[in-house]
This record gives structure tokens, C-alpha cells and sequence, in this order.
């Protein structure tokens, strides 16, 4: 008997027809949106909103302290007289939201800025008391922060402060805190700190959330317009120099310890260099021989090993082009080494190394930002300064500048030495040296007791006597000005030869107001005016030793001219000095400094800016109905537009008669096949060629030859 078929087999599931296939193609899009707004509405929604703390008490949001004080009340009498039983993580909930929303700071910064920064207290709490009862949970939760900033001036400012700090041409920093906040209280003593280190380089402000209205204009904004803090308070803000729109604000996304602040600001929106550390291996090779001979070299001994301070890094970038910075970590196995080099017994400590054979100046203790600039300022030279295009105008050796003693005095003078970098060099800038010394000490009637001497002592202390070198090599043009003998390319220009002598020469300034007024007042058309442009104000005399290098005999030399030029009246002669060449400034530890990345303009952070826009974005609760608003929208165009091309179909099919239909559809017509007319220059018609088609009865002929069979 053949077997019969299981009735209970479910039949094969039916192919889909063509038609649900086009209908979801033709529907694609409407249909992607509407899944897509259905898994935000469900998935990422509840993420980005959870219940809020007035949800837990039942509240609506942003009800007053009162209705929130109702709401727990009700929720206590409930509990208290048994008519319901709360469970150990609803107990916390409550109770945390009613401390948080009965506390004015804590719900002003949650209602306005959202600010939630104990919310982990709640896990670790029901950590702490899983399974035991509500009893045992020690209240309240949260203790009340508050600090008291009256007794210390923080610089809290207002609408008007900051818009007078922004005008400045410094750096602006601002800590936005809110004095409900523990974190802004651990905060307060470094921010101390930071102050400290930035003075004199960015001016500092504090803004308290309670100024609402200056709080919530520098708040980030959520694409709902809503205002927040993204990493909460205390939040850091900077305007770089100029910067007085929030274009231009940078915000911190970093650590919050007084390093990384500080680095922060030095580096990133002052572009200030680094300055590197040093072990004793490689002090000499890589600090001390590579800086410039005309620069002084500055050593910082550290014992904590912590980075440049903001105001060290500034001066490092402003005295450039006379001094090169580096810092040494202490370590008391080395003491014995730095004392035998520099004679630093301890750290902190601060050294000036200037030319070979100059003890070096050393500083012991803390320095803070006035200290070093002083110092800075007393030691930027070296003890015989180098004659540069940086330095000219403040030496008064420059016939478009005035004297050291002010732009009043009348006659100053200016003794070079110039010469190739040299053996023969050193000597003779040693030997200037110990003269300058000499003169400066008042220790004349040792060496000569010559009266003519006292001239230079006491144009050396009026300061209209200078004494610098110049690199004649270098500086070729200005020293073949001054220097016209035969023997000139021994002291100036390239080396050619072995031979290489200094020479020392003495230039007289005479520059008076009356002479400048005079200047001005002439007519631009006239001859002189055509010749005065072309030369210096200040008139030159110039003079040069042929003398011994004996210093009793220099002194005299100097002391007879300075005595002539000032009691006689000497010729005036004005003429265009060659310019000096700028010196390389460039230091060794500032390679790039010019080149630090601006933080808009960075890869990473601009990366780090995209992520951040979209997880803001997908915050926003409209984004779900705006995209099933769209799903509607474009399932309406689409049917309408189906239904558009269908009803016309239908129209023409009516329109057109049964018979002709069938013919058309079942016969198709035939092609024309003939010959298309060409047109001529004139676009008239031309007829086909012979050779344009091929005639019906055409065969191709075999030859004789032909290997076809």
C-alpha cells in the first residue's frame, strides 16, 4: 500500500513575488529611517536620558525645593508606616536625589548646567550595603562642601572684568567653579599655585556658576541649546594674546595638576619653547659646545626635576638672541663635579657661564618671575658684549641711535675690537676685559698715574664709553668700513691665510637735537635733504690703535681722544654706515619652538572634536522623531509618485484602440533601412554613395590564386 503523505508537514513557504521585491525597493528609504528612528527612540534615547533625580521623587523637573521636600516627605510617612517596604537601592535613590535637589548650589549647577559630579556615590553605597537593611545606611549621603574665598584675593571677576582682561595684549585663563563643588575645593590650592607661576606671563580669573548669565555664555552648548561643562568643574579656559570672541577660546581636556596646566598654557597657547634637561655626559657636548661663542649660557639645577616654569620659558624666548637656556637635575653624587665646574654648592641654583677665562655667576634659592627678569637683565651680556645687530642701538654703537647716558648727551664714544674668531682674538678681548675691569674698579693709580687717564674712567661711568668686539669675519662690510688699512683682510673677511690680527679702533658720536629739528625742517627737494637721507644722524669721527697691548698704554690713548673730543670742536662728518648682519638666534633647545601645532589645529584634537560633536548630536531627543518624520514624508512622495505614473498608464492604455494594441505589442515595427542623406557645405542633401552600402546581389569573387577550397 503506498504511503501516505504527513498531513502535518507545514507546506514550502511561497517564493516572494516580484511585486514585494519592487515594492521593497521602491520603499527602501522610508523604511531605513523608520528603523532607524525606532532603535534611537529605544536604544540610544534611554542612554543619553536617563530617569532624572525629580523622576525618582515623582516629580516634574525644575520644581521648587519646597515640592521637592513634599515629594520625599510623602515618600518617608509611606515607608515609615509600613505601606510600602523600600528596597535598599530605592531607599538610596531618594535620598540622594532629595539631598542633591534640597541643596540650592547642587540643584542650581543640576538644573542649569547638569552638573552630577557625586552621582558614583550611589554605587558605592549599594556596594556597600547590598543585602542589609535601610536602617544601617548612615545619613546624609553627601556632606555639604562650601569654602569661604573672601580672606584671599582669587581674582573673581565679572562681565566687566573679563571683557577689561581680554583687552589686554596678554593670555587669559579662567577657572569656572562652583563653590558646592568638592572637586573645585581639592582644586583651589593648586590653582594657587598656577596663579603664581603665571604671573607676569597670562593674567588669571575665576567665575563662579552663580553668574549665571557670564557662566552660561563661556559653557559649551548642546545642540538643544542647552549649556554644560563637558568634563564638569572646575572647567579651564584660555584666550590666547588678542583673542576676544570665543572663536578663539581653547578649552582644557587634560589633567588637572599644576604641571600639566602650566605646560599647557606655555606651550599650547603661548608657543613658548621647552627647554631641555642635561645629565653631566651630556652638558659639554651637547649644551656647552654647540651654543653660539657670543651667548651666554644659562644653567638651571633643579632638584625636583619638574619642567620650566611659564615665566622661564618666556624669558628664554625674549632673550634669545643673547642667551641659551638649559636645566640639570640635582643629584648629590654629582655636587663635587658642578661645584669644581660652576661652584654651585645645593639646589635650586641658577648659573651665568660667559667668556672663557669669566668666573661663573651663580644664584642660589628660589627665584620668582621679577628676581629673574633683574637678573636677567644685569647678565645678558657677556663682560666685553658683541658688537650684533641686536645689541648696537643698546650699546649706543650705532650712528642712528643716541648714547647709553640718554638721548640728551651730545658726545659718546665706542671702542671695537674687531677681529676673525682667533687665538689672537681671545687674547686681545681678555685683554679688554681686564681694562673695562680696570676703569670700572677705579683702580687707575695702579697701573698709571697719568692724569689723562681719569678722561676714560669718567666717561665709562657717565656711560658715553662702551667697550664691545665685533666678528669681523661675519660682519666683513661694517668692518672694512671702519677698519681701512693695508692689512684689513687680516682682520676682516674670510680667512685666507694663516695670518689673523685684531684691530682696535676708537668711534666718536656727536648727535645733538638742534641738529635733528634741523633735519626734519629741510626741504624734500632740496640737495640736502637728498644727502641727509642717505647718511646717519649722529656724526663720526673714527680712530685706531697702533699701539702695544700694554692696558696703561691703551687707557692713555682712549683717555687723550675722549679729552680732545670733548673740549674741541671737531669737523662733522655724516655718512651711511653699512648695516650689521643679523646674527643666527636661533638656540639649540629652540629647534621647531616657532612651529608648535596651534591645539584647532592639531589631527588628534580635531579628531577628538568630530567624536565629540557627534556624541553630542546623538543627544539631541529630536533627532528620533525628525527621522520618522522623514520616513512619512518620503513613504508619501513615493505612493504619490507611483501612483502619478500608474494612473497615466492607465489613461494612454484606455485611449488607444484594442486592435491596434495587439498589433503593436505582438509585431514590432520594422527598422528603416534606408540609406540616411548626408549634407553638404550648404546643408543641402546629398544622395548615397555606391560605396555607402552594400547591394543585395553583391558576391566576392575568387582568385586563381585563392587557397579557399
Amino acid at each position: 500500500m503506498p504511503a501516505q503523505p504527513d498531513s502535518r508537514v507545514p507546506p514550502a513557504k511561497a517564493p516572494a513575488t516580484p511585486s514585494t521585491v519592487a515594492a521593497l525597493k521602491a520603499y527602501w528609504l522610508p523604511l531605513t529611517l523608520f528603523v532607524a528612528s525606532l532603535c534611537f527612540q529605544l536604544l540610544v534615547t534611554p542612554h543619553f536620558f536617563p530617569p532624572s533625580h525629580y523622576d525618582v521623587l515623582g516629580i516634574k523637573r525644575y520644581s521648587s525645593i519646597e515640592e521637592v521636600t513634599k515629594a520625599y516627605e510623602k515618600l518617608s510617612s509611606k515607608w515609615n508606616s509600613g505601606v510600602e517596604v523600600a528596597s535598599t537601592e530605592n531607599f538610596i535613590k531618594v535620598q540622594y536625589a532629595f539631598e542633591l535637589l534640597s541643596n540650592q548650589t547642587w540643584k542650581r549647577d543640576y538644573d542649569v548646567f547638569g552638573i552630577d559630579e557625586q552621582f558614583d556615590l550611589i554605587e558605592k553605597v549599594k556596594l556597600q550595603h547590598n543585602g542589609t537593611s535601610i536602617s544601617g545606611i548612615r545619613l546624609p549621603l553627601m556632606a555639604p562642601i562650601s569654602f569661604d574665598l573672601a580672606d584671599n584675593d582669587f581674582g573673581i571677576i565679572n562681565s566687566e572684568g573679563i571683557v577689561s582682561m581680554l583687552e589686554s595684549d596678554k593670555a587669559f585663563l579662567v577657572q569656572m567653579f562652583s563653590l558646592g563643588s568638592g572637586q573645585c575645593h581639592q582644586f583651589l590650592h593648586k590653582w594657587k599655585r598656577i596663579v603664581e607661576l603665571l604671573d607676569g606671563v597670562a593674567n588669571t580669573g575665576m567665575v563662579e556658576l552663580s553668574n549665571a548669565q557670564l557662566a552660561t555664555y563661556l559653557a559649551e552648548k548642546k545642540p538643544s541649546g542647552q549649556p554644560f561643562f563637558r568634563y564638569g568643574v572646575p572647567a579651564l579656559l584660555a584666550f590666547p594674546p588678542g583673542c576676544q570672541s570665543l572663536k578663539c577660546l581653547h578649552r582644557y581636556e587634560g589633567e588637572l595638576s599644576v604641571d600639566a596646566v602650566t605646560d599647557w598654557i606655555a606651550t599650547d597657547i603661548l608657543s613658548l619653547p621647552r627647554i631641555l634637561y642635561y645629565w653631566k655626559e651630556s652638558m659639554g657636548q651637547k649644551f656647552l659646545a654647540k651654543s653660539k661663542p657670543h651667548k651666554v649660557k644659562v644653567i638651571f639645577f633643579s632638584k625636583t626635576g619638574e619642567r620650566a616654569s611659564p615665566f622661564i620659558r618666556q624669558a628664554a624666548r625674549s632673550y634669545s638672541a643673547f642667551a641659551d637656556f638649559a636645566f640639570v637635575l640635582w643629584h648629590e653624587g654629582d655636587s663635587s663635579l658642578w661645584w669644581n665646574m660652576f661652584g654651585v654648592e645645593s639646589a635650586p641654583a641658577l648659573v651665568f657661564l660667559k667668556e672663557t677665562g669669566v668666573q661663573p655667576i651663580v644664584y642660589h634659592g628660589y627665584i620668582n618671575n621679577s628676581m629673574f627678569v633683574d637678573i636677567m637683565e644685569k647678565n645678558k651680556h657677556q663682560v666685553l658684549p658683541q658688537l650684533r645687530s641686536v645689541t648696537s642701538m643698546e650699546l649706543g654703537c650705532d650712528a642712528r641711535g643716541f648714547s647709553r647716558a640718554g638721548n640728551d648727551t651730545k658726545v659718546w664714544y665706542c671702542v671695537v675690537l674687531a677681529g676673525r674668531q682667533s687665538k689672537e682674538l681671545n687674547e686681545m678681548r681678555e685683554t679688554m676685559r681686564r681694562l673695562q675691569e680696570t676703569l670700572s674698579n677705579e683702580e687707575l693709580n695702579k697701573v698709571d698715574q697719568d692724569p689723562l687717564s681719569t678722561s676714560a674712567e669718567v666717561a665709562l661711568k657717565e656711560k658715553r664709553l662702551t667697550f664691545t668686539w665685533l666678528d669681523g669675519e661675519n660682519q666683513k662690510r661694517y668692518c672694512f668700513f671702519y677698519v681701512n688699512s693695508e692689512n684689513s683682510y687680516d682682520t676682516c673677511g674670510p680667512r685666507y691665510d694663516l695670518t689673523d690680527a685684531p684691530k682696535l679702533f676708537i668711534v666718536r658720536y656727536s648727535r645733538t637735537a638742534a641738529e635733528d629739528e634741523k633735519s626734519e625742517n629741510l626741504h624734500k627737494n632740496s640737495y640736502e635733504a637728498l644727502f641727509a637721507a642717505d647718511s646717519d644722524p649722529a656724526s663720526q669721527l673714527v680712530a685706531t690703535y697702533n699701539g702695544s697691548r700694554e692696558i696703561p698704554e691703551i687707557v692713555r690713548w682712549i683717555s687723550v681722544i675722549i679729552k680732545d673730543g670733548d673740549s674741541n670742536d671737531l669737523p662733522s662728518f655724516k655718512t651711511k654706515t653699512p648695516e650689521l648682519v643679523p646674527e643666527d638666534a636661533d638656540s639649540i633647545w629652540s629647534t621647531g619652538s616657532e612651529r608648535i601645532t596651534a591645539p584647532t589645529k592639531g589631527i588628534k584634537l580635531k579628531m577628538k572634536g568630530f567624536v565629540n560633536q557627534i556624541h553630542d548630536y546623538l543627544g539631541d531627543p529630536r533627532i528620533g522623531p525628525f527621522l520618522l518624520l522623514g520616513a512619512l514624508i518620503s513613504f508619501a512622495h513615493i505612493w504619490v509618485r507611483k501612483s502619478q505614473s500608474s494612473n497615466i498608464k492607465q489613461s494612454n492604455d484606455s485611449s488607444q484602440p484594442p486592435s491596434e494594441t495587439n498589433n503593436s505589442s505582438s509585431k514590432p515595427k520594422p527598422k528603416d533601412k534606408r540609406p540616411k542623406l548626408r549634407k553638404g557645405p550648404r546643408n543641402q542633401l546629398i544622395p548615397p554613395s555606391i560605396t555607402d552600402t552594400e547591394p543585395k546581389n553583391a558576391q566576392q569573387i575568387e582568385f586563381s590564386d585563392s587557397d579557399t577550397e
